[in-house]
């Protein structure tokens, strides 16, 4: 996220805060990423800021993703679509169906870019 701006310096100490928690965690959610409840309460207030635009950060990662690209000869894009499944929490808004009736979430479509050998360079493209 270097290079990045939002506006504030310690939003952006925050953003390269919170995505160096979740890099050394990639499974986990962001209360078990983070270390204890300040943290976590701080992660969502700074996602939910209007300030920080997730289109931004997504080119800003691109972007990235693409000079780390740069050193490859072969680069693989390739394309998910995942699943999100809220059914077990009723209360979120704006919420779809998902593969049958009683299912509400949303679909994430990720374009990731990979090495043949497997190494990941990062997300290129991601539409909710």
């Amino acid at each position: 996220m270097g290079g990045l701006e939002l506006g504030d310096k310690r939003r952006t100490k925050r953003l390269v805060s919170l995505m160096e928690s979740l890099s050394n965690s990639p499974r986990a959610s962001i209360p078990s990423a983070s270390e204890g409840w300040a943290e976590t309460k701080a992660a969502y207030r700074l996602l939910s800021n209007g300030a920080v635009d997730p289109m931004e950060l997504l080119a800003c990662h691109a972007g990235k993703s693409e000079h780390r690209a740069q050193g490859h000869p072969v680069v693989l894009c390739i394309q998910d679509t995942t699943e999100l499944d809220f059914t077990s929490q009723p209360g979120i808004a704006g919420l779809g169906r998902l593969s049958y009736e009683a299912q509400h979430g949303l679909y994430a479509h990720l374009t990731l870019m990979a090495t043949p050998q497997r190494l990941a360079l990062g997300v290129m493209d991601a539409w909710l």
